[in-house]
């Protein structure tokens, strides 16, 4: 706990330092977070007995760390709360802005796509939901009208992708498979790394506070929505750190995939989005190397090699001996890293 609490002043040194860069920005960086991060750490004392006493526990894979068996029957669906909360406060304070409301839509889509397959989950008893080529199907569904929404409000300057050394790239109609990739890889790389008590609320609040900071000049409202996203997943992490007393849920991961996606297509910041989300990245990458490496070294028997002890890659730094929250701690000073560096380079 001591080094997860070390990584975290230390992150909230840097956003402030770079929060004084705007002297008149102070207050709208600061607001939306408090009073998201207050609100959601409150409800969450009403919401995690209700999840208990509907006996939403969680069903822990077999094959997995066998630390996390003690695990099983605590609640999940958290998602259901702490995402509403930031949602609402975002509407409410950017007065309903247009492209506040469409990565909040996109944000509860994502999250209902979550609920329905925590919610098979629970009912199975079982480690799988909904099967991954539906859960793919819905989110494609869903990024499809998200991408008539961004092509009849804002084509083609949304195809305008912004560089380093303010170089912009010009997409153009490819824009709109690369968006739609981005949201499903985006989405599926949060539910990834949704392993350890902590790691994906942390990662993400640390993400949205890092995109708010790159985008506040010329998309403000938007900025206003991260913040209030990062601060309702700090409010959760009230109730989530280790040892939770409740889990996200894919209602609560893959609807923050979907909202920092959202925020990365609509405000045209997709290279600072995918240095934001290096953690995330190198969680689904870590998975997809994995699952290549065994197919290639495959023997006459079906047997193969593994890269990793076990993947995604933070369950590989736990099997290795590291604490929860030594990975915790680590993963939120790199993506704070990662931050600055986004910062800065933007």
């Amino acid at each position: 706990m001591l080094i997860l609490a070390c990584a975290l002043v230390f992150a909230s040194i840097i956003f402030d330092l770079v929060v004084q860069k705007w002297q008149g920005f102070t207050t709208s960086l600061t607001f939306p977070w408090l009073i998201a991060a207050s609100v959601s750490g409150a409800l969450g004392y009403v919401v995690v007995p209700v999840l208990q006493k509907l006996k939403t526990g969680q069903v822990i894979q077999q094959d997995g760390p066998q630390a996390h068996l003690q695990k099983a029957g605590t609640p999940t669906m958290g998602g259901i709360f702490f995402i509403p909360v930031a949602v609402a406060i975002a509407l409410v304070l950017t007065k309903f802005n247009q492209d506040v409301v469409a990565a909040c839509l996109l944000t509860l889509g994502y999250g209902f796509i979550g609920w329905v397959d925590d919610w098979q989950v629970l009912k199975q008893q079982s480690n799988k939901g909904i099967s991954p080529k539906m859960k793919l199907g819905l989110q494609v569904a869903i990024a499809v009208l998200f991408c008539g929404w961004l092509w009849w409000q804002k084509f083609p300057e949304i195809s305008n992708i912004a560089l380093p050394g303010e170089l912009t790239l010009s997409l153009s109609w490819l824009f709109f498979p690369v968006a739609g990739f981005v949201l499903a890889a985006e989405s599926n790389a949060t539910n990834l790394t949704d392993g350890v008590d902590g790691l994906a609320a942390g990662t993400s609040a640390i993400a949205f506070w890092g995109l708010a900071i790159v985008i506040m000049p010329a998309s403000p409202g938007l900025a206003i929505f991260c913040l209030a996203m990062s601060g309702s997943c700090w409010g959760f992490l009230v109730h989530n750190h280790n040892p939770a007393k409740v889990f996200m849920g894919d209602t609560g991961s893959l609807a923050l995939g979907g909202a920092l996606a959202a925020v990365g297509l609509i405000s045209g910041n997709l290279w600072a989005l995918f240095i934001i989300s290096g953690i995330f990245f190198l969680e689904s990458l870590s998975v997809i190397a994995q699952v290549a490496y065994f197919k290639a070294t495959k023997d006459e028997q079906g047997q193969g090699k593994r890269l990793f002890k076990m993947a995604p890659i933070h369950h590989h730094f736990e099997l290795s001996g590291w604490r929860e929250t030594q990975v915790v701690a680590t993963f939120y000073l790199v993506n704070a890293i990662l931050v600055v560096v986004a910062y800065l380079i933007r």
